[in-house]
């Protein structure tokens, strides 16, 4: 596909429509916010310990075995989710356990991932 497949051939702007859109398009910051979301979830590491926390609440060390890391460098990533508010955790004597904070971001978390399945497959195909 070359440049002209993605590219309008015309000059006519759909006023109405263009108004529309800009009505109902978030705030600037909300749209930083959320670009900063986006860029907290593209980490791959950061993705397995997601991936983790979909299927149970672990502790430090558990990830750091899950995934042959140190506890430094999971707790490195997890500081990243915990600031941008995808993951909660929770002192049960000596050990934190961490857990997805709530159930949009599991449901985010869950259709990205069917996203990827569903292309990858359409791909295949």
């Amino acid at each position: 596909m070359g440049r002209e497949d993605y590219v309008c051939d015309c000059d006519i702007i759909h006023g109405d429509v263009v108004d529309q859109v800009r009505q109902n398009m978030p705030e600037e910051n909300e749209l930083y916010d959320l670009s900063d979301f986006f860029k907290v979830l593209g980490d791959s590491t950061r993705a397995k310990i997601m991936c983790a926390l979909d299927v149970h609440e672990l502790c430090v060390c558990d990830l750091a075995a899950l995934l042959n890391m140190t506890k430094s460098a999971i707790s490195h990533q997890l500081r990243a989710l915990r600031d941008a508010n995808l993951v909660i955790n929770r002192r049960d004597g000596k050990n934190i356990y961490y857990a997805l904070a709530d159930d949009h971001v599991r449901q985010i978390f869950e259709m990205g991932l069917e996203h990827i399945r569903e292309t990858d497959s359409s791909n295949k195909a």
